[in-house]
C-alpha cells in the first residue's frame, strides 16, 4: 500500500481529475463564497452593455431554476491535462451527478495510464464524491472498485485545499462563465447563431483577476490564471447551450468547451455498492502508518 505510485496514484489524481471534468462543465466558482454582487468589479463598468448585462442575469436565474442539465465537454490545462467528460449534473437542492471523465493527454492522464486506467466515472453525492477505479489499482485495494471521498473528510485536509475541493464539488449547477462575465463587467452581444440545430444568442468577454473582487478573483489567482475569454450561447429560455473558456495559465494556455442540453432531467445518481468501495479516510490511515 505504501509504493510510489499508490502515493501519486488515484487517491489524489482522481479528486484533481473531478476537479477539472467540472471545471470543463462551467461550474467552478460557483459557491455562495465566491458569487459575484450584480454590479461588475474592477472598474470597467463603462464596457458593459446594459442589455447583455441584463440578458446574463436572466440566464443565471433561468439556470439555477432548471435545476440539472446533461453536459458534454472537452478541456485542456497546458500540460497538465486534457480531458473529455459527459454526464448530468443536477443542482435543485444538495449538488448530485453523474460524470464519465476520459483522459486524453497530458501529465496527469499519465498518471492514470500507470495505474491500468485510461478512464473514470465520478458519481456525486450530497455527503461524498466517488470515484472508480480500474482492475490493476483495484487489487491495491482488495479488489475494491471504488474510492469514496466524504466531504467532511476532504475539508479537514491541511493548508485550505480540501475546503476548496469540498466547496467546488458540491456546487454543480454550470454558472460559472456567466458569473465571471457579470463580475467582470466586460461583456458584449456578438450576435445570432446556431448551435447544434439551436438558435442562440453569442455573448463574449474578456476576464483577468485585476477585473475581479472576493472569491472570484482569489480563485483565479490560485488557478494561475492570467486572462481568461469567455463566450457564452444563450437559447430564447435564457439558458446554456455552450460556453468556451480559453486564457493562460502559469502552466500554459487553458481550454474548455461545454454544451448543455436536457435541462430539467431527473437525475437518480445511488451509492456504489459498500462491498466494493474503500473510503478514502482509511486509506491514507493505512498509508500513514
Amino acid at each position: 500500500m505504501k509504493d510510489g505510485i499508490f502515493r501519486r496514484g488515484v487517491l489524489p489524481v482522481s479528486v484533481a481529475l473531478a476537479l477539472f471534468a467540472l471545471t470543463a462543465c462551467g461550474h467552478f466558482g460557483d459557491g455562495d463564497s465566491s458569487r459575484p454582487s450584480a454590479e461588475p468589479s474592477g472598474g470597467r463598468a463603462a464596457h458593459v452593455d446594459p442589455r447583455s448585462l441584463a440578458a446574463l442575469r436572466a440566464v443565471e436565474k433561468a439556470t439555477e431554476k432548471a435545476g440539472s442539465a446533461r453536459v458534454e465537454s472537452t478541456t485542456s490545462m497546458g500540460g497538465m491535462l486534457a480531458l473529455e467528460t459527459g454526464g448530468l449534473l443536477g443542482w435543485a437542492g444538495e449538488s448530485v451527478g453523474t460524470l464519465r471523465i476520459t483522459y486524453t493527454g497530458g501529465q496527469l492522464a499519465e498518471t492514470m495510464r500507470a495505474l491500468g486506467s485510461t478512464s473514470m466515472e465520478a458519481r456525486l453525492l450530497p455527503d461524498a464524491y466517488y470515484a472508480k477505479v480500474g482492475d490493476a489499482f483495484a487489487r491495491r485495494l482488495h479488489g475494491r472498485h471504488w474510492i469514496r471521498y466524504a466531504y467532511d473528510d476532504l475539508a479537514s485536509l491541511p493548508g485550505g485545499s480540501g475546503a476548496y475541493l469540498t466547496d467546488q464539488l458540491r456546487n454543480t449547477a454550470p454558472l460559472q462563465p456567466v458569473r465571471l462575465l457579470l463580475a467582470a463587467g466586460d461583456v458584449r452581444r456578438v450576435g445570432e447563431e446556431t448551435v447544434r440545430g439551436r438558435r442562440t444568442t453569442h455573448y463574449s468577454g474578456t476576464v483577468t483577476p485585476a477585473s475581479l473582487t472576493g472569491g472570484l478573483r482569489e480563485q483565479l489567482e490560485q488557478a494561475g490564471v492570467t486572462e481568461e475569454t469567455v463566450d457564452v450561447w444563450v437559447d430564447d429560455h435564457d439558458l446554456l447551450v455552450k460556453k468556451t473558456e480559453r486564457g493562460e495559465l502559469s502552466s500554459g494556455r487553458m481550454s474548455s468547451t461545454a454544451y448543455y442540453r436536457d435541462y430539467g432531467t431527473k437525475i437518480s445518481t445511488t451509492k456504489p455498492p459498500a462491498a466494493d468501495t474503500a473510503d478514502f479516510k482509511d486509506l491514507m490511515k493505512t498509508q500513514g502508518s
